[in-house]
């Protein structure tokens, strides 16, 4: 299995000109099944699109091995706005 970031585009909400956009992460085996998976993550309106798929195998000189756990991510969101 990989590591994959999709670039999932659509719809704005009523009275909103261009499109949403939004980056989800997804674990699959191939680029297809990447996007098949990735656009049931899709948190807005209509379907998605989808504008990139790219796998992460290195990152910033680390290899990104996976292993399975079953365990819930433990992540935690930080929304502090830097400008």
């Amino acid at each position: 299995m990989k590591l994959f970031a999709v670039y999932l585009g659509g719809q704005l909400a009523p009275q909103r000109m261009g499109e949403d956009h939004e980056v989800v992460f997804v674990v699959s085996e191939d680029t297809r099944s990447a996007r098949e998976s990735a656009r049931s993550k899709w948190t807005g309106l209509g379907r998605a699109h989808i504008d990139a798929v790219m796998l992460l195998d290195v990152v910033d000189g680390w290899r990104v091995d996976m292993t399975f756990t079953g365990e819930e991510s433990q992540g935690v969101l930080d929304p502090t706005y830097e400008p």
